[in-house]
């Protein structure tokens, strides 16, 4: 029985690792996406870190990328920006890539 035990611990260990994984990745591909459209919005310093701050905390309204996508998209609406939706979908799915890809470098 230690044996399933021990196996039974492992996955649960490497179940709370992924988990802790994804959700690292996705907060930092929000903030990737915060930085970027900051940039669109022309702020700069302080001010895009705080919006970067402000998309990372959207994510907390809801399950899933709708709540990052919806603030994104009406922030650079509001700001009269011709950015299309598809535009934004394809630049989370690009930063979503490289936040993995960072969290997997830094170990």
């Amino acid at each position: 029985m230690s044996g399933f035990d021990d196996r039974k611990k492992g996955q649960e260990a490497k179940f709370a690792f992924d988990a802790e994984k994804r959700f690292k990745a996705e907060a930092r591909r929000n903030k990737l996406l915060g930085i970027w459209a900051a940039e669109l919005l022309s702020l700069v310093g302080d001010d895009a870190k705080t919006y970067a701050a402000e998309v990372v905390a959207a994510d907390f309204e809801e399950a899933g990328d709708e709540d990052v996508f919806r603030k994104v998209s009406a922030d650079l609406k509001a700001k009269n920006i011709a950015i299309g939706d598809e535009v934004i979908r394809q630049k989370m799915q690009q930063l979503a890539i490289l936040a993995n890809e960072q969290i997997a470098a830094e170990g």
